[in-house]
């Protein structure tokens, strides 16, 4: 006579895909079906990150003035770039672009199409900013943050100081606009990490930079319009040093 044993539902083996057995064991007790590893890991990943740690700056005006002149241009410039911008509407375009960069305050930013057709093009000098007639500004950040795209700190006259903080060891220095919207900077060293505008309390305009080794003028930007969805990225194709630029091409 054969005798038939009934396995209890517990302690029957799993069948996984294609049929294949698996059991968790002993080694894995579980909660309701749910391994405790897995479990503890699935709770970890949903845990608020810790908060930040913030320091207030005693004295901001003189760590703004370190910033500025340890992040100042120190030598004519040529930058060549790849660009890309995603447009309103999703819409596409890229290109190749030059910077032209002179001390203590010109800059000129080009961009052209691929068929070298030029499509945006400004010079700063100071804090103002100068665009031919007819040309598109809106490929371009705005007035400040183009100074931030080539590494600078350089607050406009129109920014009225807040205050500052380290912030997990980042400088961040507050400013505000006449518009009741602020400007942040966030730095390190010698080095202009990211700008953000923000109105109410929210980020509405942001631009990240990155280095390469140890320089001081980024080799990779990126800004992002959040309330219009446009976004701009750059990145650095060369970088040399020159004796000067002519004159006129700061559009005096």
């Amino acid at each position: 006579m054969m005798i038939t044993r009934r396995v209890p539902p517990a302690a029957r083996p799993r069948r996984g895909p294609a049929g294949r057995l698996f059991s968790f064991g002993p080694f894995f007790p579980s909660a309701r079906g749910v391994p405790r590893v897995i479990l503890a890991l699935l709770v970890a990943a949903c845990a608020p990150p810790p908060p930040a740690s913030v320091e207030p700056i005693a004295d901001v005006e003189a760590r703004a003035a370190a910033a500025a002149s340890s992040t100042r241009l120190e030598r004519p410039t040529r930058i060549v770039f790849d660009w890309a911008a995603r447009e309103v509407g999703g819409g596409r375009v890229s290109g190749a672009g030059v910077a032209r960069a002179e001390p203590p305050d010109r800059a000129r930013l080009d961009l052209f199409l691929d068929n070298n057709e030029a499509v945006a093009r400004a010079a700063l000098v100071g804090e103002e900013l100068r665009l031919p007639p007819g040309m598109r500004d809106d490929l371009l950040p705005p007035l400040h943050f183009l100074w931030g795209t080539l590494g600078v700190f350089r607050p406009g006259v129109d920014q009225t100081l807040l205050g500052g903080e380290i912030v997990d060891g980042t400088v961040r220095i507050r400013y505000a606009l006449s518009d009741d919207s602020e400007i942040h900077y966030h730095l390190t060293r010698s080095r202009v990490l990211r700008l953000e505008r923000l109105r109410g309390g929210r980020v509405v305009q942001r631009m990240e930079n990155s280095y390469a080794a140890e320089e001081r003028i980024p080799n990779g930007v990126v800004y992002r319009d959040l309330a219009t969805g446009r976004e701009l990225t750059l990145t650095r194709t060369s970088l040399e040093h020159v004796e000067s630029f002519p004159s006129d091409i700061w559009g005096d």
